[in-house]
């Protein structure tokens, strides 16, 4: 076989330059190896937490929050109900008793003088707002009480200087003047305004009432001469008796106190007054209406206006010179 497998005309000097060397043999290339079409899967090492029973759990939670959300406004209509529904009681027994009666100032039956307001915030003043009206109301008597123990301080300072009697006689007018005019000025202004919901009563109680914080800084500093037992004066009174002082000075907290108060309560107040929807323009409105509905205001329009027009006439019709 090996003569037939040798070529006769081959040139024994030519070497075949791809011939591999005899002792190198052709190394077999690897064949690939088959790709693993399957997706990777990792076994975990812990179980995955139970989701249904933290979603029962939280679903629970949701319910119950629902369920005391729907309680509370079942009581506040509840409240409410039983306020609209002892108001209407109240309203007919005034209308059976011939309308409601002033009931204050509280005056004795055989004082010679009656009551002046009609007061009751347990039924003029919606449920959400007498909690406020109730503290004005109460800020009121106390800057009324704090006057009327500011004159006795001045009366005390007057006792141990004769100097200042003129801080005594202002004490005596600023308690005569100022209790009631801050009641009718700022308060009766408050009440209406939360009670018929009045834009331009708002805006009436803001504008007095910042006047009046002015004046409770102005008592608190207490310049002497004034008729104030303010830090100045108690500190001054101090200087001439210690009694008398430590009295002034206790005034002064008191003036503090109550300006301290007057802005908390001033700012209360005006965030309240945000939320009822009421604006300068309603303000505006309800004052033009407000006097052109007053039959004072109308009688005098209707005078002005006849003479006016007799005027007009006699004008006319009057002969030429």
């Amino acid at each position: 076989m090996s003569d037939f497998d040798s070529n006769p005309f081959a040139d024994p000097d030519f070497s075949n330059p791809f011939q591999e060397a005899p002792g190198n043999a052709p190394k077999a290339t690897p064949a690939p190896s088959q790709q693993n079409t399957q997706p990777a899967i990792m076994k975990p090492t812990e179980e995955p937490p139970s989701y249904s029973q933290q979603q029962t759990q939280q679903r629970n939670e949701d319910q119950a929050r629902a369920q005391a959300e729907l309680l509370r406004r079942q009581e506040e209509l509840e409240k409410k109900a039983a306020e609209l529904d002892r108001r209407e009681r109240e309203l007919q027994s005034h209308g059976a008793a011939g309308g409601r009666k002033n009931n204050w100032p509280p005056l004795p039956e055989k004082f010679p003088a009656g009551p002046c307001f009609y007061h009751d915030i347990a039924v003029d003043i919606p449920v959400e707002f007498q909690k406020t009206v109730k503290i004005m109301y109460n800020l009121w008597m106390f800057h009324a009480g704090t006057l009327f123990v500011n004159m006795f301080g001045c009366l005390a300072w007057f006792c141990v200087d004769a100097s200042r009697g003129v801080d005594f006689g202002l004490a005596l007018l600023w308690f005569l003047l100022f209790t009631p005019c801050s009641f009718v000025c700022w308060y009766r202004p408050l009440y209406g305004a939360f009670r018929s919901d009045s834009s331009f009563r708002f805006f009436v109680f803001f504008f007095i009432y910042i006047c009046q914080f002015g004046v409770h800084v102005l008592q608190s500093i207490g310049i002497t001469g004034w008729g104030t037992c303010g830090w100045i004066a108690a500190l001054t009174g101090l200087n001439t008796s210690i009694p008398v002082g430590i009295i002034m000075l206790l005034i002064s907290a008191l003036f503090t106190a109550l300006s301290v108060g007057s802005l908390i309560m001033f700012k209360k107040v005006h965030a309240l007054y945000r939320t009822t929807g009421a604006s300068f323009e309603k303000a505006q409105q309800e004052f033009a209406t407000g006097v052109m509905s007053n039959k004072t205001v109308q009688t005098a329009a209707a005078n002005a206006a006849a003479n006016a027009a007799t005027n007009a006439a006699r004008g006319a019709f009057k002969p030429q010179p």
